[in-house]
């Protein structure tokens, strides 16, 4: 059986499903039906759960996952808008798809006055496009709800053909990315909403001359396939990359930006009706730093952009009495207005040239466990007669932060001994850029022992993400340069190589960097 054959038994099958969980149980009089449909088509979340349970109810537990708040604010937006050019960044596993491609789609459509005529679906390709389309040709064709309060739906044609019609003169076209649009219509009508789902893939955004030809195919063909730019104009994605078609097209003046990620600005879960904190956290540790921010929080960091990957090394490390001097510094990151900000405590020793990254804590975690965990780190120094000097900045000092280690202090029977970092501090890329050529020059190493350790690998994909105007997490190597700074402090420069660069390699570097 080919693939094509494959694909369409699955579709019959899941045809069948969706004429099963649409029976129609209740009995109502005509005066009942009429006051439900006028309720439904005013009252997105309660329209999506009533016609799509098979989209919206856990098949093992029966209950209901209700719609999220920015699921309805942009079913609400899109139908007062009629004619909006939107861009909707949402993060994985957010049910883009199911709420701009059919759901949305068939709420215009059933509305007293109907607000929908000829739908474009954009994909990444001709056939992804009309696999998504044969989702929503399902739920015309076999939907029993929807038939039963707004008459037979389906009239001709067929997904695989890249369109069909319905009874009451709708269309709806499947095409693929750069696939020209020019002369879409249906009798005396042009396309009034297109979609582009997911037209962005990791290849396509390598390549920056096909990110520009694609951006401009959108903003000249696709956007003139509309009645002189008259309709619904969306494209719904997650953004993987800074170089990609959706990020150009949130950028252009005039178009309605809505961006959700995994998490809020307040570090609560966005859809907490699907996901759980522990689900997302949890998701979180498996996909690691970069590719949770890229996936799920539509910041896609590329790597290399300060520090290169080959320039993380690993070395086992020495016995601790041997080290120079060994510094703790902690960054709290107690006064950002992101709750879902990292905590971090990062120990650095001093061996001749060398800096050693011996242990790292970097979670997003409450400030009492930070502060045990530093006293921890304290007491096993002292168990083997290491002295470690432990830094702060100082305004945290100051701060009711102190509280919890005075706490946690009488808890224990003595103070942890922190010292406050009273610098001036520069700009904080500035200065996490500056230690930058350590790690380049080989003087960098991390611990052997603790390669796979969660709060060590953190740290590296955070540092790894350094880049200017970062939205992401920088608080690992922000905790790292305050200690390479006190360790460097007393050491003179003349005790570091110093290379000599022409002028051409400077300028190279730096466009190799930035």
């Amino acid at each position: 059986m080919t693939e094509a054959n494959e694909y369409l038994e699955r579709w019959k099958e899941w045809c069948v499903t969706v004429r099963n969980r649409t029976n129609i149980r209740n009995v109502e009089n005509p005066q009942q039906r009429a006051t439900r449909i006028k309720m439904l088509r005013a009252d997105y979340s309660a329209f999506f759960e009533y016609y799509f349970p098979h989209y919206c109810e856990n098949s093992d537990t029966g209950e209901i996952t209700k719609c999220a708040p920015f699921h309805i604010k942009a079913a609400n937006k899109i139908l007062r808008s009629k004619n909006i050019k939107a861009a909707f960044k949402w993060a994985r596993g957010h049910a883009k798809s199911v709420h701009f491609d059919i759901g949305i789609p068939m709420w215009l459509k059933c509305q007293e006055q109907r607000e929908l005529n000829v739908m474009v679906l954009v994909g990444k390709s001709e056939d992804n496009a009309q696999t998504l389309l044969a989702d929503l040709q399902a739920e015309l064709q076999f939907n029993q709800k929807y038939i039963s309060d707004f008459g037979e739906q389906y009239c001709a044609g067929y997904w695989s053909e890249g369109q069909f019609v319905t009874q009451d003169g709708c269309a709806f076209f499947a095409r693929g990315r750069g696939q020209s649009p020019r002369g879409l219509r249906y009798k005396n009508k042009r396309p009034d909403y297109i979609v582009i789902d997911d037209l962005d893939d990791d290849t396509l955004c390598e390549n920056e001359s096909r990110v520009r030809k694609l951006t401009d195919w959108i903003k000249e063909a696709l956007f003139g396939a509309l009645d002189g730019g008259r309709g619904r104009f969306i494209m719904v994605g997650n953004l993987i990359s800074k170089t990609s078609v959706l990020a150009n097209i949130a950028a252009t003046e005039g178009v309605y930006v809505s961006q959700v990620n995994a998490y809020d600005n307040n570090g609560n879960i966005s859809w907490s009706a699907k996901w759980t904190k522990a689900e997302i956290k949890s998701m979180e540790e498996f996909m690691g730093y970069r590719s949770f921010q890229k996936e799920m929080m539509n910041n896609p960091i590329k790597e290399g952009t300060v520090f290169k990957n080959d320039w993380i090394k690993y070395k086992k490390p020495l016995p601790l009495h041997k080290y120079e001097q060994i510094i703790v510094y902690c960054d709290p990151s107690f006064k950002s207005s992101r709750k879902n900000d990292y905590k971090a405590i990062k120990a650095w020793g001093k061996i001749g040239r060398e800096l050693h990254n011996l242990r790292a804590f970097v979670r997003q975690c409450s400030v009492a466990e930070m502060v045990r965990w530093m006293y921890d780190f304290y007491e096993e120094m002292l168990e083997k007669d290491i002295v470690c000097n432990y830094y702060m900045e100082a305004n945290f000092l100051q701060d009711t932060l102190l509280d919890e280690f005075t706490t946690e202090g009488d808890i224990r029977g003595y103070q942890l001994p922190i010292i406050g970092d009273k610098r001036k501090k520069p700009d904080k890329f500035q200065r996490i850029e500056a230690v930058s050529p350590l790690w380049e020059r080989g003087f960098v190493y991390y611990n052997l022992l603790l390669e796979n350790d969660k709060d060590m690998k953190t740290g590296i994909d955070q540092t790894l993400s350094i880049e200017k105007g970062m939205s992401g997490h920088d608080d690992g190597p922000d905790a790292d340069e305050g200690a390479i700074w006190m360790l460097q402090k007393h050491t003179r420069i003349d005790k570091f190589p110093v290379q000599i660069t022409s002028r051409e390699e400077i300028i190279n570097s730096s466009k190799n960097r930035f």
